[in-house]
């Protein structure tokens, strides 16, 4: 057989070399071709971009706020010019931050932050304006423009800061704002805002931000090495800047909506002033026929142009320690035991069931007994009909109706009524209120009777709003219609157009017959215009109209019950719940005064001092 000659080894070891070597310079393109795909492919818009910031500076433009306006058209928030100093890291000078600091007048300390402020951004971001100060005064602004051929990189801008004309009055329903914090601004980012840029916070602020915001723009400007406009762009750049830098080369500025209120200034003013004669209270003030909020008050209130602007540390904890609690709305987000002011509830369900005849009367001896609890009342009254109990709020007459209806029958009507539900009302946070029925006390650890008589008369585990009780009042004086509450009467661009308009809507007919809500409506007449009335000594006799209503002595605790001798944590919550004028109502009125004493002797005259201005303001 005839071999072939034999592979020399050093040929055949020589080959295998050439193979790896080949391997390895393959693997070496193919690792520079994946790495020049992700530069160029996957992250080639970032590079370009960050190479066109070299002669290209992009200047955000802040679009206006939206204004809050009450129903008159009277600025409740506005804008008002703010002066802000940016600065370029990368075309700021040692001598122009001296300079800076001198002008506005920083401390050795100050100035030296300021310094490394801007150092950490000179090798990134470096031609990205920074905001530096977000506020400076017009007197400093005047000195630093006047000087700006010395501070080469540093710019004052002038944008619009919210401003609240009339500072607290109803600072509640207008809210506040502050800045985007770190947490959120992701968030945030992808609906257009910055890291800088202020949000709603509470109220109307808060409630309607996506219409209030507006759309920032921006404008992109050629600029040389040194941050200066360049003077050697020509018509053909600009016009082919899109093409180039791969978008316009500006935006305009979106102003935001305004958001018109049913609010009348001139009544919250005065609902304010009312209950701003007690340490804590609340009022809420609507129309009858439409649900429309003209007043809700909240007393103490909150500066908002100090929550919106620089809040201190010093400020901010006395905010959180005070007593009185300025930041909560108890008009809104707080609820309270009803006491008298509910007992249209069971009246209303024993009235409808024919558990009780207009006229029927039973005997108030001052206490009624159930084993191992007696439930008293503020005296013997004597025989009373249903109208006569109500006139002068006998709880006896009421823990009768409460055992002949029962719980569950008082908690459906009182649900009819709008009680222990969210109103609808357009703000965040509203307390929905409580009724309890006989299955919770059972999942609470089982029912008594003497609930029964507790809820009959406003108290037990009954809480409320004080917007809730004047909706229900409001329901009472008109016949029977509960409204959703309306507060945002329309939203409206800057030039006026209308964008969303909002009519008053019908929650539902209470299910009442109307002969029995109008016995009802007269006794609430009879409280404060009948001689042994609780509200009767409290009347305004002044007014051109008559007020009816209910007072309620809210007890919070086993001391002191009662008592009318103003704060104290140990005393009654003072009500006074109502409508006006006794034919053709045209406004309920609500006033709570916290731990005030007794309703008829405190809230009832508050409210009157409220209806005095409605009323005689009108003449």
């Amino acid at each position: 057989m005839i071999r072939g000659p034999a592979l020399d080894s050093g040929s055949l070891a020589n080959r295998t070399l050439y193979r790896l070597a080949a391997a390895v310079v393959l693997l070496m393109f193919c690792a520079l071709g994946a790495r020049l795909w992700y530069l160029q492919v996957l992250r080639g818009d970032h590079y370009y971009r960050r190479s066109t910031d070299n002669f290209i500076k992009e200047i955000p433009l802040p679009s206006a706020r939206g204004l809050i306006l009450d129903r008159k058209r009277r600025a409740l928030a506005d804008n008002r010019p703010r002066y802000q100093v940016y600065l370029t890291p990368g075309l700021v000078t040692a001598p122009a931050l001296d300079r800076l600091a001198h002008f506005l007048h920083l401390g050795e300390a100050e100035a030296e932050t300021l310094r490394a402020k801007v150092a950490a951004k000179k090798d990134r971001d470096r031609l990205h304006p920074m905001t530096l100060f977000e506020e400076i005064g017009h007197n400093e602004m005047a000195l630093l423009e006047a000087h700006k051929a010395e501070l080469p990189g540093i710019t004052v801008d002038v944008e619009a800061h919210r401003f609240y004309p009339f500072g607290k009055v109803a600072a509640h329903v207008v809210g506040y704002m502050n800045q985007i914090n770190a947490e959120e601004f992701p968030r945030l980012r992808d609906q257009g805002y910055r890291l800088s840029e202020s949000i709603g916070r509470a109220g109307i602020e808060r409630q309607w931000e996506s219409y209030l915001h507006g759309k920032e723009g921006f404008e992109r400007l050629f600029v040389d090495a040194k941050g200066a406009l360049s003077a050697e762009v020509d018509r053909d750049e600009l016009e082919s800047f899109s093409q180039v830098y791969g978008g316009p080369r500006r935006v305009d500025p979106v102003a935001g909506d305004n958001v018109l209120l049913t609010i009348d200034l001139d009544l919250q003013r005065l609902v304010e002033r009312a209950i701003g004669r007690h340490r804590s209270a609340a009022a809420a003030v609507v129309e009858v026929n439409t649900g429309r909020i003209l007043a809700l008050a909240s007393h103490p209130a909150f500066d908002p142009n100090i929550l919106t602007g620089r809040l201190t540390r010093t400020e901010d904890e006395r905010l959180q320690k005070d007593p009185f609690r300025p930041l909560t709305d108890k008009a809104l987000r707080e609820n309270y035991y009803p006491g008298s002011t509910f007992k249209i509830v069971p009246a209303l369900a024993a009235l409808d069931d024919g558990l009780v005849s207009p006229e029927e009367k039973m005997i108030c001896h001052g206490t009624y007994r159930l084993p191992g609890h007696t439930f008293g009342c503020m005296k013997s009254h004597g025989a009373m009909n249903l109208h006569r109990a109500m006139v002068e709020s006998c709880n006896i007459y009421f823990y009768h109706l409460g055992e002949r209806t029962g719980l569950d029958r008082m908690a459906s009507l009182a649900a009819d009524l709008g009680f222990g539900a969210p109103t609808g009302v357009a703000l965040p946070g509203e307390a929905p209120g409580f009724i309890p029925t006989q299955e919770y006390y059972r999942r609470a650890g089982g029912f008594r009777s003497g609930y029964t008589l507790n809820t009959a008369i406003g108290q037990g585990s009954t809480k409320v709003t004080v917007l809730q009780l004047a909706l229900a009042y409001a329901a009472l004086a008109n016949g029977g219609d509960l409204y959703v509450p309306l507060l945002v009467e329309r939203i409206e661009t800057p030039q006026g157009g209308v964008v969303q308009s909002f009519a008053p809507r019908l929650r539902h007919r209470i299910g009442t017959h109307p002969e029995n809500l109008a016995r009802v409506r007269s006794a609430l007449c009879g409280v404060v215009n009948e001689l042994k009335g609780t509200v009767y000594d409290f009347r305004d006799i002044a007014l051109p109209v008559e007020v009816c209503g209910k007072s309620g002595t809210a007890q919070v605790t086993r001391t002191r019950k009662g008592e009318a001798s103003g704060w104290d944590v140990r005393n009654d919550h003072a009500w006074f719940a109502s409508f006006a004028p006794a034919k053709n109502p045209e406004i309920a009125v609500v006033v709570l005064v916290e731990h005030g004493g007794l309703g008829g002797h405190i809230a009832a005259p508050t409210s009157m001092e409220i209806y005095r201005g409605y009323f005689q303001g009108r003449r």
